[in-house]
């Protein structure tokens, strides 16, 4: 965390240490820290020389008992954080400016420019998860069953993005759960609060970011098997690409975690983890509840009708209007009829 004044982890340990204790020896900071002696002195030379501890001034019989002192953090550090906040600053200063010549030129840019070739499983990768880094928003997401260069637990872009604020919309394959190590990649995705859904069929491997910029294979272009790609930064593909994307995600089936194996995220290997399709998840209670509720039943009268408690059924409806991903009863309805949890019948005139 503390790499931007040039501090090692090991280095960090020990002025973190220092910071909690004030001042130690060198005999406690050894103790406590495991760290031999040539590395000790090593690291807390270093630490001297960033002004980040110092010397005891009562002098000391033998090494051991040197007894060093932390530095104030908002004195020590506060000049490199400044330093660092200045030249981040500068920096937006100039992709401000690339940017503005970018869009000046845009328009007589060639077809070159706006559609690049990547050829090669490096590149791929490299283009992969410099996309995804680059992202300020969104990244949408179409995954299929057989990885072009990155796999999910390779694509160490993703939870970078999203512990930045970005946003992810992904669509899976159903035959991604199948493999090894799939479900535990996919609890770690939701439990990042990433929106996944999942589909018996994906048409191809997409990625869209900011809705400005599209990645999606090719057939292999360079050595037989080698992977390769295309990127698309002009306007009109990539506004038919998320299209695309919409089209899938709409016919595809949201996935979550069920609520009693959250918890089995710290220790796959004790329990599995269970991951359901929030489509299949109505039982035979609920779709009671639905029918009585469509009909004109108030929450009162469904709950006396099924000897439930009001509690009861007011909780399961709104379990189903977060499986539907809705926020009104009206919504819940059509959605119902969407999805088949409930069918339309005509009523036949009496005679």
């Amino acid at each position: 965390m503390l790499n931007f004044v040039g501090l090692d982890e090991q280095s960090e340990d020990v002025y973190r240490l220092l910071v909690g204790l004030g001042s130690a020896s060198v005999a406690e900071l050894s103790g406590k820290l495991g760290l031999p002696d040539h590395a000790l002195d090593r690291t807390l030379a270093a630490l001297e020389g960033l002004g980040l501890v110092a010397q005891s001034p009562t002098p000391a019989l033998h090494r051991a008992s040197t007894t060093y002192i932390a530095a104030p953090p908002a004195v020590a550090l506060g000049a490199a954080l400044s330093q660092r906040r200045h030249e981040l600053s500068q920096a937006e200063q100039a992709i401000d400016v690339l940017a503005k010549e970018y869009r000046r030129n845009a328009v007589g840019l060639a077809a070159n420019d706006l559609v690049e070739v990547v050829l090669g499983a490096d590149a791929v990768r490299h283009r992969f998860e410099q996309i995804q880094l680059g992202a300020e928003h969104e990244v949408l997401a179409l995954v299929t069953d057989a990885p072009v260069a990155v796999s999910g637990r390779e694509n160490l872009a993703e939870p970078v993005a999203v512990a930045r604020g970005v946003t992810y919309r992904v669509v899976i394959e159903r035959g991604i759960m199948d493999e090894p190590g799939g479900m535990p990649d996919l609890a770690a995705a939701l439990e990042r609060e990433e929106q996944i859904r999942i589909a018996q069929r994906v048409p191809t491997k997409l990625l869209l970011a900011d809705r400005s910029l599209a990645m999606m294979p090719l057939r292999p272009l360079a050595a037989p098997g080698e992977p390769s790609a295309l990127v698309i930064r002009a306007g009109g593909p990539v506004e038919a690409l998320v299209g695309l994307f919409h089209s899938v995600w709409e016919q595809a089936l949201p996935l979550r975690l069920s609520q009693a194996d959250r918890s089995d995220l710290v220790g796959p290997e004790e329990q599995p983890l269970v991951l359901v399709e929030s489509g299949e998840q109505p039982d035979d209670v609920d779709l009671q509840i639905l029918s009585m509720l469509l009909v004109g039943m108030t929450d009162v009268s469904v709950a006396k009708q099924l000897d439930l408690g009001l509690r009861t059924v007011q909780r399961r409806v709104k379990r189903l209007m977060d499986l539907a991903e809705v926020t009104t009863r009206m919504q819940l309805g059509w959605h119902a009829y969407e999805r088949g949890w409930v069918s339309r019948r005509r009523t036949l005139p009496r005679t």
